[in-house]
């Protein structure tokens, strides 16, 4: 069976029950993701940097860059939703941030020192969060519903796994 270019570990499904197993597992892989994304990284060529993983697909470098900026807003809304009730975060257009300068031409280990610092900081607070802050939601308008932190933490579990695949299909390709 061939791996789809797009979802090449498969498109993501909210869990419909959660575990403290599962939240265990899923912060680990945010640990994990900054240096899963060195090692994908590693040996690339700045050819293969700026080559997309697919037809119509990001560059290494948009992906790179756009798990630095995803994580980012994904911490912040983790942030938002365990100090307010149900707070309505900020939507934003991936595909046009992928196409500024910075997602552009910066070299990724800009963002892969962002997402080192993010993501040891991300996972302390992660940990110390209690089953009732999981259950903890805010408000995606882009979405038009409430998510709780714990299918964020799922989403994101998946969003770098699914991310360093990309990478990894440039090489193979």
């Amino acid at each position: 069976m061939r791996k789809s270019l797009q979802y090449p570990i498969g498109e993501f499904k909210a869990p419909e029950r959660v575990t403290n197993d599962d939240i265990a597992r899923w912060i680990l892989d945010i640990e994990e993701t900054p240096e899963r994304l060195k090692m994908a990284l590693t040996g690339l060529s700045p050819q293969l940097m700026d080559t997309p993983y697919r037809h119509g697909g990001w560059t290494v470098k948009q992906v790179v860059h756009h798990l630095a900026d995803s994580h980012m807003n994904s911490y912040i809304r983790f942030k938002l939703a365990l100090t307010e009730d149900k707070p309505a975060i900020k939507a934003y257009d991936e595909n046009s941030w992928a196409l500024l300068p910075d997602a552009t031409e910066l070299p990724v280990d800009v963002s892969v020192q962002l997402l080192e610092s993010l993501h040891i900081r991300w996972s302390h607070l992660l940990r110390s969060m209690t089953k009732a802050d999981y259950d903890k939601r805010f408000y995606h308008p882009g979405m038009g519903s409430f998510i709780s932190l714990a299918t964020t933490l799922a989403l994101y579990s998946w969003h770098g796994r699914h991310h360093i695949e990309h990478i990894k299909l440039v090489n193979v390709h």
